[in-house]
């Protein structure tokens, strides 16, 4: 297949990228780099079939030859992120999403939308099923993101219900793994670079807020799995063991042998106090489920970014 991956200089888009190279299949993909990495997608040239595109997808894209599959992941993903760029938020989440659903429809492609568990807010379910249908705050500072993301469900609804236009919708749980960037405001980042440093882990509230971390590769096997099915009504994708922000701190922590401090700070506004997912239509309609635990994830995660400090405070060091 040729596949199209929007955010290929993400996170996940690259993770993704590299797994369908792996696997013999032509990429091209297309990143404005306002939040993505060039380091991300530098290792993806060595494959033949891969190609990139810096470009916005807020603004019409043209892709000559024939393209099997798109999959929409361009958006600003992080609290840090979302909050400093929040009308390029909504812009991709709105004419990104019209875009890409466009090209798809030019093409003949299957349309993969990256969600987010983001759109059930500040939940009164819990665990959160693909029917609840959520509480957030549509003028609250998270609202950006979280409304853009549900926009871009009901657009791709649309286009799968009013065009025929073969669609898929994965809300995605918290996930990490290797090509995190650093400093982007998600938990498991800012307490491994913290930890490595030595510093104290800055937790916000009481700590006693959850989440599930769900591992990069089991995310991406599921994405796999929902691509290569015939559903097209949103599917969780995360790690439904929930752990509190504490109990995520003393674990890196205890890997880390490093006994640094905690430090407290204010709840931000808008902060769920629970995020787990119900993942059940996985399991049953895709046959997947996360098999990899928390620690060992984060033994997985660790060298990247041992790796990366490594290298940001040689170059922080002045010359003698």
């Amino acid at each position: 297949m040729r596949i199209l991956i929007s955010g290929a200089a993400g996170f996940l888009g690259s993770n993704l990228a590299q797994r369908f190279l792996h696997e013999g299949h032509g990429v091209v993909g297309v990143d404005n780099l306002v939040t993505g990495s060039p380091e991300n997608v530098a290792f993806l040239q060595e494959f033949s079939g891969f190609q990139f595109i810096q470009h916005d997808v807020s603004t019409p894209l043209y892709i000559r030859g024939a393209v099997d599959v798109v999959l929409h992941f361009a958006s600003p993903a992080s609290p840090v992120d979302y909050l400093e760029l929040p009308i390029q938020t909504l812009k991709v989440g709105a004419l990104g999403t019209h875009n890409m659903l466009g090209l798809a429809l030019a093409k003949g492609a299957t349309f993969l939308l990256a969600s987010t568990s983001e759109v059930y807010g500040d939940p009164e379910v819990h665990p959160q099923p693909e029917t609840y249908r959520g509480r957030v705050d549509p003028v609250g500072p998270r609202g950006v993101y979280d409304e853009a993301k549900r926009f871009a469900e009901a657009m791709s609804m649309a286009y799968h219900r009013h065009h025929g236009l073969d669609t898929r919708i994965v809300r995605i749980f918290n996930t990490y793994g290797p090509r995190m960037r650093p400093g982007d405001g998600r938990v498991v980042s800012n307490f491994l670079v913290q930890a490595l440093r030595g510093e104290a882990l800055t937790v916000y509230g009481d700590g006693s807020q959850t989440r599930s971390f769900c591992h990069v590769d089991d995310l991406v096997d599921g994405i796999q799995r929902l691509l290569h099915s015939d559903l097209h009504d949103p599917v969780n994708l995360g790690n439904p063991r929930e752990f509190t922000i504490l109990e995520l701190a003393n674990t890196i922590r205890r890997l880390l042998a490093n006994e640094v401090t905690v430090e407290f700070r204010p709840l931000p506004t808008d902060d769920p106090k629970v995020r787990q997912p119900d993942i059940s239509r996985a399991r049953t309609e895709l046959g997947w489920e996360p098999g990899i635990d928390l620690e060992e994830g984060l033994r997985r995660t660790i060298p990247y970014f041992r790796r990366l400090v490594r290298e940001e405070d040689a170059r922080a060091r002045p010359l003698t």
